[in-house]
């Protein structure tokens, strides 16, 4: 497409309506029903040029981020992450009173941790290289969710009780996502 270069267009059993997505080292992917032709599919991604534009480029900048993070985040010893990330879940919830299930440390791509219906809480590995306070409020966010599934202004009230400083973490956070892919 003009401006903005190759677009993968990809028939999908899975899509319910046209859907653009614009993802670091894979470019721009547009997935189409099989009951909506490919002219259509066209005209709608035509249709959202100034989307793709920008998204493209914060996808770039990520790229460029990532480069500089993988150096950063490559040769992590996960026996030795899983004692630290382990050792401080411990830490924060015996501190703050939280219970969990079990702990699983993995090698994510787009999360920094989880929190399962069964109070399972899953840590990246790459949390060991991030700064200590980053390390306790990803850690503490999945500890809230042992009480609080959802994130709704209640789950919020309850984080930022033990965390006051929590929209500037998440945003320092978000110059660390590049780091996951």
């Amino acid at each position: 497409m003009e401006g903005i270069g190759n677009i993968l267009f990809e028939r999908s059993t899975r899509a319910k309506r046209i859907n653009i997505s614009v993802r670091p080292f894979k470019g721009v992917r547009v997935a189409v029903p099989y009951r909506i032709s490919l002219e259509k599919a066209v005209a709608f991604a035509g249709s959202r040029r100034g989307w793709i534009k920008k998204s493209l480029k914060k996808m770039r900048q990520m790229e460029k981020d990532h480069k500089s993070l993988s150096i950063r985040f490559n040769d992590i010893d996960r026996q030795e992450a899983k004692k630290i990330l382990v050792k401080k879940l411990d830490e924060l919830a015996k501190a703050h009173g939280f219970k969990y299930n079990r702990v699983f440390i993995r090698n994510q791509k787009t999360r920094w941790g989880s929190c399962s219906s069964k109070n399972n809480i899953n840590l990246n590995v790459k949390l060991v290289r991030l700064p200590d306070r980053l390390t306790d409020y990803v850690i503490i966010h999945e500890l809230v969710h042992t009480r609080i599934k959802s994130h709704n202004k209640k789950f919020y009230a309850e984080l930022e009780r033990m965390v006051t400083d929590r929209k500037a973490l998440d945003q320092e956070l978000k110059k660390y996502g590049a780091g996951l892919l």
